[in-house]
């Protein structure tokens, strides 16, 4: 991994605040979450991503990624 790499993604991550995403999280061991949220913040090591659950007993949650989630593909994003 370069750090050439991580700049690319870190901005275009930056570009992308605001925007409504697609998220599949990689869990391990064939598990796999796919939920739909919206970019908060995106921070020099680290970028934020609100989540929306569709019941309504669930609060929303702010879950934080590395920017080499993206690379190592731990986390796919896909725009909505």
């Amino acid at each position: 991994m370069q750090q050439a790499d991580i700049e690319k993604v870190r901005a275009s991550v930056h570009q992308q605040c605001g925007s409504k995403v697609l998220i599949q999280l990689d869990r391990g061991r064939n598990k796999v979450d796919i939920q739909e949220g919206v970019i908060q913040n995106a921070y020099p090591s680290v970028f934020t991503i609100l989540v929306n659950d569709e019941r309504e007993e669930n609060p929303p949650q702010l879950l934080s990624f590395s920017y080499s989630d993206i690379i190592t593909r731990d986390i796919r994003m896909k725009l909505c």
